[in-house]
This record gives C-alpha cells, structure tokens and sequence, in this order.
C-alpha cells in the first residue's frame, strides 16, 4: 500500500525512497544485462552475422549501458525529490528496453519489422531527458 501523499499532492519520503530503490534496480539490472549483451555481441556474434547486424547490436550497446545508469542515478534523484526524476527515470527504464531490446531481437532474428520499434524507444529515451530537464528549470539555482 502506498502512503498517502503529502498536503500538497506530491509523494511522501518514504514513497520517495521506495520508488528511487525500485528505479536503482532497474538500472543495475539494466546494467548487468548491458555487460552480458556487449560481452556476448562482442565474443559470441562476431563472424555469425552480418556486419549490418552486427552494427545493430553495437548500436544497442552502445546506448545501454549509458542508460542504465542514467535510470539508476534517477533513482537516487528520486529520493532526494528531484522533480521529474521519478518520470524521468521510468522512461530511461522503457526506452531503454524498447530501443536496445528490439536492436538485440532484430540481430538475432532478422525480424525487419522490429526496425520500425525501435524509434519509439528513441523517442522514449528522448522524452525521458525532456522531463528531466523541465525538472531541472522548476529547482531553485
């Protein structure tokens, strides 16, 4: 159960602290996925696929990992109560599954259809710095 939220809307500490730890999951389970995806494209896939899928899935990489710590740092902005941070940070989380995830499945499965998801989860990541930088421009400097 949630708590309530505070007399001016916004979540609790304690809701706060909560979802921030389910963010910093979130990106270390991102994370070590990312490790294991690069180690397996780099070692596993070179000579399997073509160098055209093989560019998919470095380009995957190349954003995972960068991203993972990105929803993890969310999570600790989250429970200091940045603004925006908690969005922010579950848009890094799905963005980052959208775009990497359909890069790794088109590679592996020439599925061409997954080249027309992938931009939703670009966009997705995009929106995700979107909010935070909206959040940035409501804290006081």
């Amino acid at each position: 159960m949630r708590a309530a939220p505070t007399s001016t809307g916004g979540p609790t500490a304690g809701q706060n602290e909560r979802d921030g730890a389910r963010l910093i999951l979130a990106g270390a389970i991102l994370g070590f996925l990312a490790i294991g995806f690069g180690a397996f494209g780099a070692h596993g896939l070179e000579g399997k696929v073509s160098e055209q899928a093989m560019g998919w899935w470095k380009t995957a990489a190349t954003y995972h990992l960068p991203m993972a710590l990105a929803a993890a740092v969310m999570g600790a902005f989250t429970q200091r109560g940045f603004p925006g941070a908690r969005v922010a940070g579950w848009l890094f989380t799905a963005g980052t599954v959208v775009f990497s995830g359909s890069l790794y499945l088109l590679t592996l499965t020439d599925l061409r259809w997954l080249g027309a998801v992938t931009p939703l989860g670009g966009l997705t990541l995009m929106a995700g710095w979107a909010v935070l930088s909206l959040g940035a421009l409501k804290t006081k400097v």
